[in-house]
């Protein structure tokens, strides 16, 4: 009796039914006779039931639990097209398109978000051709169909047809008006989005943000923040725009005074005001920040810890750099392509290159830039032959080299002071790989030749470039000519780096020292005074050393230091340790020629 008390109840959500009937019949009863219940149960699914069902769909599929969605779908039998719209767009937000595909092949009948959704899985998966073959087969449109398609051109750079698509669409709303204006943001078309930007009939948030990126983006800083002045709501990722646009221009101060500003600071904000002290040299501040972003219960993801080793690079802080690798392992970080490429970069510019190379070994699928890095790593050491070595281990790899690879070569032909094999890589990467030379390789051969005494051979080269010589070029010239007193050329040579460096005071610091070299005493007093009334200050030397995980700079003349004193004192100290030794030695050596 009270079994058929119970059958009257089945309209309700059978899923919540099935421990009621076990306790209503017993544990004892037969697993198959409560499967019989429930599967009697699921004929009388109302469309409450059924609502339920898609909710639950949808929440397991964002989840990740594609597998138990699907079984939950499965046990519907009168699924409606929200059913199949919520199973369809899981499988393809977890990155299983072709099942997508399949049902919704399969599906009964369709409507306008089943169609949306099918595109929008194929611009998230890069199929835009496929994306624009459902656009072209919909029986009927709305704006968010317009709107996916033309964000998936956007996406994939084809801002042509996205505008195209913008200009026959027949309602346009602020998504619409946002998307083309980020595309052409991203194409460098700045005015034409700003264009659009202005003729908006409804601004929302995310319309200022998009176009204030996009200033910040194409480096019109000036732009950017007169707009974001002009923003009636600031929000954080606006302000995390303008923090990026003021790193960029150097100007930290006004960076960290707008991140001071967010009272919901979150883990891209950290990590625009990280990156901009690691860039702009100020390792130390992007420590601080660093510290204080754990602190506050944040993790770091894969952005935070390469600026973080990008800091520990620039101080040479190999402790730091330590701990923080400490945090790569911790965070499952250890095979990322990009933070290994920043590990090694750390533990090579910290001296620390046995570490590069096994930071290179953790990587499952190095990339041409994790390649670069290594053979740049060997090269900054003087291993030539280390670094020959990874160039033939990248070709066997598959890997093209590039111009960042040939330098990293002819800079470590340099550093290991070889000439002939300076000029085979050269002449190889223009022969062999089609890789036009840059200023920059013309600056690193013509270093290599005027080290060694070549000055005459590397002022030919730089005679026949087929390009006027920069800075960097006349500035290798200029050291080499030091090297050989070569003063007629090291005038040219200075003279063209002045010319288009006015202000750089090294070009005036190495011809006096030429000029002292060669014993011509006036000159020097010349170039000293024309230093002078040209305004050109000198940059004063500075040096640092780690000491208990604190870094401590001295700059030349400088006696801020809290410990100046002691430090002066031992300084003396070892100065005289060091003429002691030297007399010692030049006792040792007279008795030696005596004897």
């Amino acid at each position: 009796m009270r079994v058929l008390c119970f059958t009257r109840q089945l309209s309700r959500n059978c899923i919540s039914l099935v421990p009621k009937i076990q306790s209503l019949v017993g544990h004892s009863l037969d697993r198959c006779f409560t499967r019989h219940f429930f599967l009697q149960s699921v004929r009388f699914h109302s469309a409450e039931d059924v609502y339920r069902c898609n909710v639950k769909i949808g929440s397991l599929s964002r989840a990740g639990k594609i597998e138990a969605a699907r079984q939950l779908f499965d046990t519907i039998p009168n699924r409606d097209v929200v059913s199949w719209n919520a199973i369809i767009t899981g499988y393809w937000q977890n990155g299983y398109f072709e099942e997508a595909k399949r049902l919704f092949e399969l599906m009964p009948m369709r409507n306008v978000v089943s169609w949306n959704s099918m595109i929008a899985g194929c611009v998230e998966n890069d199929r835009i051709d496929e994306a624009f073959e459902f656009f072209g087969m919909m029986p009927e449109r709305n704006t968010a169909s317009w709107n996916a398609m033309i964000s998936g051109f956007v996406r994939c750079g084809n801002i042509k047809e996205a505008s195209r698509l913008f200009e026959v669409m027949p309602w346009k709303n602020v998504i619409s008006y946002t998307a083309m204006i980020d595309g052409y943001a991203q194409k460098g078309k700045i005015e034409r989005a700003r264009a659009l930007f202005d003729c908006m009939p409804c601004k929302n948030a995310v319309s200022w943000t998009v176009m204030i990126s996009g200033y910040v983006e194409n480096g019109r800083y000036g732009e950017a923040r007169e707009l974001f002045d002009q923003m009636p709501d600031k929000n954080v990722v606006a302000m995390t725009a303008m923090i990026t646009g003021y790193s960029k221009e150097g100007k930290m101060e006004n960076a960290r005074i707008l991140f001071e500003e967010i009272h919901c600071r979150d883990r891209v904000s950290f990590n625009a005001m990280i990156t901009g002290y690691a860039q702009n040299g100020s390792g130390e501040e992007a420590l601080k920040l660093h510290i204080q972003m754990l602190r506050s219960g944040m993790q770091p993801d894969h952005s935070t810890l390469v600026s973080v080793l990008t800091a520990c690079s620039t101080l040479a802080s190999l402790e730091e750099g330590r701990q923080t690798h400490v945090l790569v392992l911790k965070n499952g970080f250890d095979s990322h392509v990009s933070v290994c490429n920043a590990l090694i970069t750390m533990y090579s510019k910290c001296g620390g290159i046995l570490d590069s190379e096994l930071a290179f070994g953790h990587l499952d699928s190095p990339d041409l830039v994790s390649w670069n890095t290594i053979i740049a790593a060997f090269a900054q050491h003087g291993l030539y032959e280390k670094a020959i070595y990874f160039f033939k281990q990248m070709g066997c790899s598959g890997f093209e080299p590039d111009g960042i690879t040939f330098l990293s070569l002819l800079s470590a032909c340099g550093h290991a002071g070889m000439v002939n094999e300076s000029m085979y890589w050269f002449d190889s990467m223009i022969k062999n790989y089609n890789i036009i030379p840059r200023s920059e390789h013309y600056a690193c051969l013509v270093g290599i030749l005027g080290r060694a005494g070549q000055v005459e051979k590397a002022y030919k080269m730089i005679q026949e470039m087929p390009f006027e010589g920069d800075s960097g070029v006349w500035g290798a010239l200029l050291a080499g000519c030091r090297v050989c007193l070569n003063v007629e050329l090291g005038q040219l040579a200075a003279k063209k780096m002045v010319e288009l460096e006015p202000k750089n005071s090294g070009a005036y610091i190495m011809l006096s020292n030429i000029y002292a070299a060669a014993g011509m005493w006036k000159e020097v007093t010349r170039v000293r005074s024309l230093m002078k009334e040209q305004g050109v200050k000198k940059q004063p030397a500075y040096s640092w050393m780690e000491i208990e995980n604190k870094v401590h700079y001295f700059l030349g003349g400088d006696t801020s230091h809290p410990d100046i004193e002691e430090i002066q004192l031992e300084l003396k100290r070892i100065n005289l340790q060091m003429k002691s030794m030297d007399r010692i030695a030049d006792i040792v050596s007279k008795w030696s020629c005596l004897s």
